[in-house]
This record gives structure tokens, C-alpha cells and sequence, in this order.
């Protein structure tokens, strides 16, 4: 079986919104960011946006990978199918010159199936946490651009963030997906094409407050596409100035070519046109 991968794209989406923008949504939203229990307090005490201070901020981009894996057999399966006679008194068939004996009002007819089957596995994982995640999705339509030079698209205010799943692994679960369902006595055609192979990069505006009267800080984040406000976990100041190998992010050659499909007796090749390119 021969498998086709796609060429690698990087894309990258631009900013919907000023970092002024961002700024003014992320303040508005400052004390949920501190907690549920603070945000109760704070309708009591009524804080004062005095209490409160912008001690950093930044604009990152954060990493996606979409893959889209499609699969085609043919293939022929021995099987039996279970067939009703017509009565009781029925203790023998005759089928295509051969006697078959009834067994509880059935007959055991041997037969081979012509089979034809299609797989199609499409993933959307951040590339940070690892975790699958189907609402990236919304994203796809918002016209992103190829980019070559994803440091110099970014600018150098920008922090870009490496993802830390590799395209590798994530390859590998696709594959295994695509036979994982064959049953097949003699497989006649197959093929594996793997039509998608991006990793995306979305604007991220990430503040961080500190609540001086307590003495606390918290985070927020502001979706730089969809204007979206959440609470954050962390900033990721400590990637600036990392350089992104665009070997590390698209190494498919080294893992892919010794994947063994589950199931199958042959290994998965990677196309002459992929191994071409890394030659170059």
C-alpha cells in the first residue's frame, strides 16, 4: 500500500482585532478572571478599577494542527449467510448443485463478498495541549494566509508558539483508523491519501492583572479572530525569541515510514514525491 501526503502548509490568520480592542474587552472583564467567589465579593465591596493594575501583556500566536486522512479498499471476503427454508419438513438443499443440510429451519450457504469501503478521518488538535478539539473548526473559514517565514509574518512583538504534539503522532492515529474496520480475504485495490496536512496559527491577546488590594493576579484572554473573552491559565512569555525548526514541525519521514498498518501485513510507504522533497 502506498501512502500520499499532502504538502505541508503553514497558515496564519490576522488579527480582527487592535490590541486596543482586546485591551478594552479584557478590562471589562478583569474581576471574573479572579474566581467565582471573588466575583460575589466584588458586588459587595464594589472594587474600584484604582484596585486594579495591567502588570503585563502580550500577543502570541498559538498553534492547530488540521488533518484530513482518506482511505479506499476493495477487497473480497469469505463469509456464510444464514438462510430460512421454507417449512419444517424441509431437511436438505439443493443450491448450485450442492446439498446443504438444515440446521434448526436454516441453511449455512457459503459465499464470497465483493467489498468496496471508504474511511475518512478529519482531526482538529491543538497543538499545545494534544487535545482533539472539533471547535477549531470555526476557524477555517476566516481566510488565513500561506506563510514561508512565520517569524517575519508574525513581527518581532509577536510571540509564536511551537506546538509541542507532533504532526507524527497524530498521523499515526489517523492511519490506524483507516483499516482499523477491514475484514478482507484478498484485498484488490488500496490506497491512503492523506489530503490535509496544515498547521494553523490563530491570534491570541493574553493580560495580566493584579488586583492590588489583595493582593492576587489572574489572567484574560481575548480571542484576536472572534473577539471571544475567557479567563487564562498562563502566559507564554518564556517562547519569546524561540526559533521554530520547520523540520521538527513537519518530520513525517523518519516516523512515518515505519508504521505498520493494524491489521495488515504491509508497511506503509511514503510517496517518492515526499521523500524527493526532503532530499532537497
Amino acid at each position: 500500500m502506498e501512502l500520499t501526503v499532502a504538502d505541508q502548509r503553514v497558515l496564519m490568520f490576522n488579527d480582527q482585532l487592535s490590541a486596543g480592542e482586546a485591551e478594552d474587552k479584557a478590562w471589562e472583564k478583569k474581576v471574573d478572571s479572579f474566581g467565582a467567589f471573588n466575583k460575589i465579593e466584588s458586588f459587595l465591596s464594589k472594587p474600584k478599577d484604582e484596585d486594579f493594575e495591567l502588570i503585563y501583556q502580550e500577543h502570541r500566536y498559538e498553534p492547530f494542527w488540521h488533518v484530513i486522512a482518506r482511505a479506499h479498499y476493495v477487497y473480497d471476503r469469505n463469509t456464510t449467510y444464514e438462510v430460512s427454508v421454507s417449512g419444517v419438513e424441509v431437511n436438505a438443499v439443493n443450491c448450485f448443485k450442492n446439498d446443504f443440510e438444515v440446521n434448526n429451519g436454516h441453511i449455512h450457504l457459503p459465499v464470497l463478498e465483493h467489498c468496496a469501503q471508504e474511511e475518512v478521518d478529519e482531526v482538529l488538535v491543538e497543538g499545545i495541549s494534544g487535545k482533539n478539539n472539533a471547535d477549531l473548526k470555526k476557524y477555517l473559514t476566516l481566510s488565513p494566509k500561506q506563510v514561508k517565514n512565520i517569524e517575519k509574518m508574525a513581527g518581532k512583538e509577536s510571540i509564536i508558539l511551537p506546538p509541542q504534539t507532533r504532526i507524527s503522532a497524530i498521523m499515526r492515529d489517523s492511519l490506524a483508523k483507516m483499516i482499523k474496520g477491514i475484514q478482507a480475504d484478498a484485498i484488490l485495490e488500496e490506497s491512503v491519501k492523506v489530503e490535509c496536512v496544515d498547521l494553523y496559527y490563530r491570534p491570541v491577546y493574553a493580560f495580566k492583572y493584579r488586583w492590588k488590594t489583595k493582593g492576587k493576579e489572574a489572567i484574560v484572554e481575548v480571542d484576536g479572530l472572534t473577539g471571544e473573552v475567557k479567563t487564562g491559565e498562563r502566559v507564554f512569555s518564556e517562547y519569546l525569541g524561540k526559533i521554530l525548526d520547520t523540520n521538527f514541525l513537519f518530520d513525517l519521514g523518519a516516523d512515518a515510514a515505519g508504521i505498520l498498518i493494524p491489521g495488515g501485513s504491509i508497511a506503509v510507504k511514503i510517496t517518492k514525491k515526499y521523500l524527493d522533497s526532503k532530499k532537497k
